[in-house]
């Protein structure tokens, strides 16, 4: 355990300690000698609780991303925002059915070819804690019409 989490922590307990010992002297639980060590219990439980909850905030917002409906402009523009529709395009199953031809004509002919049954569109990079690599939208086609779509990480 890093020297960090132990200072935070304790920068954490103070304003809770202040904060137990203003309610304990509201409801006048204890007299004024012990209620400064009654603080200290609460205090205890609830700094590390606090901490891992920062943490778990922390870790949320970095991983959240709105999901947007699908807009061929936005696509076509801005792809390091591709992500925000993909589960929109898979979802609403807007590209099953369609040729080669019309995928091209609505999502852009800046794809990766695997062969002849599959594709692949960047979306960017998603939002994550280890994200390092940008995900795919993956098109397969059967018959020459799409069957299937999914997303990957790179």
């Amino acid at each position: 355990m890093s020297v960090e989490v132990p200072i935070i922590i304790l920068l954490l307990a103070i304003p809770i300690y202040f904060f137990f010992g203003w309610i304990l002297k509201k409801y006048k639980i204890g007299n004024k000698k012990n209620q400064a060590f009654i603080a200290i219990i609460p205090t205890i439980i609830f700094s590390p609780l606090i901490y891992i909850a920062i943490i778990f905030f922390w870790i949320f917002s970095i991983s959240y991303y709105p999901n947007k409906d699908f807009n061929q402009s936005i696509w076509k523009s801005n792809i390091e925002a591709r992500y925000e529709m993909s589960k929109d395009i898979i979802d609403s199953n807007l590209l099953i059915g369609k040729t080669n031809k019309e995928v091209v004509d609505l999502l852009g002919s800046d794809f990766y070819t695997h062969d002849d049954n599959h594709i692949s569109y960047d979306l960017g990079f998603v939002p994550g804690l280890f994200n390092i690599d940008p995900d795919f939208l993956d098109i397969y086609f059967e018959n020459a019409k799409v069957a299937r779509v999914e997303q990957h990480g790179g």
